[in-house]
């Protein structure tokens, strides 16, 4: 399928020229918003809205060949925006207590070694590495060039390996590496 031409055609008003767009790029949409949003829910809450706006907003579009980033944009700040709307609650099914003597031994996982990263990083490092979006279009995601999405990776990738170095030399003290 040749983006430009169906967003051509959408943005004249051709309807399944845009199912066709949104259907080709739905797994990617998912995905990007799983890994801002935990909540199934909360993805197709924010993929649906995602869906219409770019279908209200299609004629802004400049440069048809960027329809993927573009909408990929969109997606981030509706997820954004139902984190904003979130931050307080706490599902009660996603509230664990965990004592401080477990945490001590349990290895680091990698979502837990996300999570020690400032969100930004979490989310650089998960776009990059887990859905292999490209440098190119994480500098048009996030509106930067791409020397400085190259530079954010690297420092979240360093934060990576210092808190590993620390929980590696809290285990040896410990005894536990041999």
């Amino acid at each position: 399928m040749n983006i430009s031409k169906e967003v051509k055609r959408a943005q004249r008003g051709k309807v399944s020229s845009f199912e066709k767009l949104v259907t080709s790029h739905q797994l990617i949409l998912y995905r990007i918003a799983r890994t801002i949003l935990s909540r199934n829910e909360d993805c197709a809450d924010a993929i649906q809205e995602t869906i219409v706006k770019a279908f209200e907003k299609l004629s802004s579009l400049r440069e048809p060949q960027y329809f993927k980033t573009w909408i990929i944009r969109i997606l981030m700040n509706e997820c954004y925006q139902i984190v904003r709307k979130r931050k307080n609650i706490v599902p009660f099914e996603d509230w664990k207590e965990t004592s401080s003597l477990e945490k001590g031994y349990e290895s680091i996982e990698v979502e837990e070694l996300l999570s020690v990263l400032p969100h930004e990083q979490q989310e650089l490092i998960k776009l990059y590495h887990i859905e292999d979006i490209s440098i190119q279009d994480l500098s048009s995601i996030y509106e930067v060039p791409e020397n400085t999405v190259k530079t954010r990776l690297r420092r979240a990738r360093e934060k990576m390996r210092e808190i590993l170095e620390q929980e590696d030399e809290v285990q040896w003290k410990n005894g536990k590496i041999k």
